[in-house]
């Protein structure tokens, strides 16, 4: 366990948890408190890199692993489960993450906030600090709940606890996820971090935020995550994230850097002054005591970008471990292949690689012509004898053309699980993987969560009573995504039976409306919008026939079957 193996960090301490940040980078902090101390920090760590969300692997595999190799593997680091996940040799993140069936979670669900029907308007949707790599099973079953504490539990792996939320917590939530105690700190610094750089975004759910600039966190979720950052303190998994995730995304977290600073914005210091110290009792540069080398990477080893297409991009990262260098370390990219691999440096200061556990290079893959390419990136000077070569290798294709895939009915329904299908890509087409989007209605809000697989089919756990849900499909090739599929509308509370055996009726719905299956002659069937105004009467419903609706959600009734609500996006 974590606590077991790492070092910690003590909770009182007034200086940063980690000598990592540059200098200057908190001034803007100093003699401020409460207020003007979270105002000041969201604007010391606001300004970052937007990632790609479906890139997160890629860097999680050197922000998110274990410090021990198992049998020569990386092994991802979940919060929320016990499994041993591997990033087998030859695997790129991406490819591990989809073999394992692990799946991207925002530790603040992304269906919280929404702008236009949009969740992926703002960086929060990509943002590092807010999401981490996870198991599918637990990442389902947390579904969108608030943090809390569980009175009881419908779902338990040892790690994440699932279920209904002890008196006082939840925000007004039936279920709450509750993260192992070894994670409490990192989850509740994690929120702190959001409450801090998106303190304005457009927040549809308030369990636990409020859209104010202070003190955006609810009162009872405030003392939880306080409560939770002195009983879990910064440890060294925390501290190396934020040198890993500073590398990529341009920022880091705050409330990592100095773990008083939560009692200075919200607890029992915001009326003291806080000032950013120096980093008293950090080592000095450590003397070369040794030869100059690079360890990593092998001198010969390849990178391979695999498949990329003509006007997109593919970057890879290249971790460069060493010790004692003695001047900078120079990067050469070089070969008839060249113009096609940008790297990000062309030369590494040798503190950067001697006081640091590695250095990730960016290398990005631009492909401007049809074909496979190659070179050759070169490591020299610092110190070392010789170099070290790396050959770089990608295949740029044509772009894709998208079918649109179609949704099937789901099978296998209980009352807390389904699967979903869906129609494979057509003949001579070729999908990396599917994208499956969940859509759940809850209190008039809608609840999204996205699957990726490698199947047509898909089990899906964690289904309410009373909660209706729709689900649609896309398909992934060279790192562009096919349009939306069909939806298919789940009821609320229905199982196998009502669906397809004793409804003579179902209702789906299609882009822009619904469309009746009819099985014999049924009742006149009446559509009413959430205030209760009829607004379709259908005398004689006919198999296959469409009706058009403007985006809303409305409730679809006949004598003959259970009202159902349609909701047209």
């Amino acid at each position: 366990m974590k606590k077991l193996l790492l070092i910690l960090v003590a909770f009182g301490m007034t200086v940063g948890a980690n000598a990592g940040f540059k200098a200057g980078y908190y001034d803007k902090m100093n003699g401020k408190s409460g207020a003007a101390l979270k105002a000041a920090a969201k604007e010391c760590v606001q300004k970052h890199n937007t990632l790609g969300y479906y890139e997160l692997p890629n860097y999680w595999q050197y922000s998110d692993v274990y410090p021990q190799l198992v049998n020569g593997n990386k092994r991802w680091w979940d919060m929320y489960s016990d499994a041993v996940y591997l990033i087998q040799r030859g695997q790129s993140g991406k490819s591990s993450f989809s073999a394992n069936k692990m799946q991207r979670e925002h530790s603040v669900p992304k269906s919280w906030w929404k702008q236009n029907g949009s969740v992926e308007y703002t960086p929060a949707y990509s943002d590092m600090w807010n999401l981490y790599p996870s198991d599918g099973a637990a990442n389902q079953a947390k579904l969108n709940y608030p943090l809390g504490y569980t009175a009881s539990t419908s779902f338990n792996n040892g790690v994440t606890k699932v279920g209904a939320a002890r008196t006082g917590y939840g925000g007004g939530s039936r279920n709450v996820f509750e993260p192992d105690d070894e994670y409490k700190g990192d989850f509740a610094r994690a929120y702190m971090y959001v409450a801090t750089v998106y303190d304005d975004i457009n927040w549809v759910i308030n369990y636990m935020y409020n859209k104010e600039a202070y003190p955006t966190l609810v009162p009872w979720a405030k003392e939880m995550l306080l409560q939770w950052c002195r009983m879990d303190p910064v440890d060294q998994k925390e501290i190396d994230r934020n040198n890993v995730v500073e590398q990529y995304q341009g920022n880091r977290n705050p409330f990592v850097d100095f773990p008083e600073l939560a009692e200075y914005i919200w607890g029992t210091r915001t009326t003291e002054t806080f000032y950013v110290k120096d980093q008293e009792g950090s080592d000095p540069t450590p003397p070369i005591t040794g030869d100059p080398e690079i360890t990593a990477p092998v001198n010969g080893e390849a990178l391979d970008f695999g498949q990329v297409a003509i006007g997109a991009n593919e970057t890879r990262v290249l971790q460069i471990v060493g010790k004692n260098l003695t001047s900078s370390l120079s990067v050469l990219v070089s070969g008839a292949g060249k113009s096609n691999f940008i790297s990000s440096v062309r030369d590494i200061p040798a503190a950067t690689i001697n006081q640091n556990q590695g250095y990730l290079m960016s290398i990005t893959y631009n492909p401007s012509a049809i074909g496979k390419h190659e070179a050759k990136v070169t490591l020299y000077d610092g110190g070392i004898e010789g170099s070290i070569a790396v050959t770089l290798k990608g295949e740029c294709l044509e772009r894709p053309v998208f079918t649109s895939l179609t949704a099937l009915q789901p099978i296998e329904m209980t009352d807390s699980t389904y699967t979903a299908c869906w129609n494979p890509v057509g003949s001579g087409e070729t999908a990396d993987y599917y994208i499956l989007t969940r859509v759940r209605y809850v209190d008039g809000n809608e609840e999204t969560e996205t699957y990726e697989t490698g199947e047509t089919s898909y089990k899906l756990s964690g289904r309410e009573p009373g909660v209706a849900e729709s689900y649609y499909v896309q398909y992934s090739r060279l790192g562009m995504t096919s349009e939306p599929s069909n939806s298919i509308y789940v009821a609320a509370g229905a199982g196998i039976n009502d669906l397809q055996e004793n409804m003579p009726v179902r209702i789906f719905v299609v882009d822009g409306g619904i469309q009746l299956s009819v099985e014999g002659v049924v009742n006149p069937i009446t559509v009413y919008d959430i205030n209760g105004m009829e607004i379709l009467h259908i005398d004689t419903p006919e198999d296959g026939s469409f009706y058009p609706l403007p985006q809303g959600i409305y409730v679809v009734s006949s004598e003959n079957m259970k009202p159902l609500k349609a909701v047209i996006l």
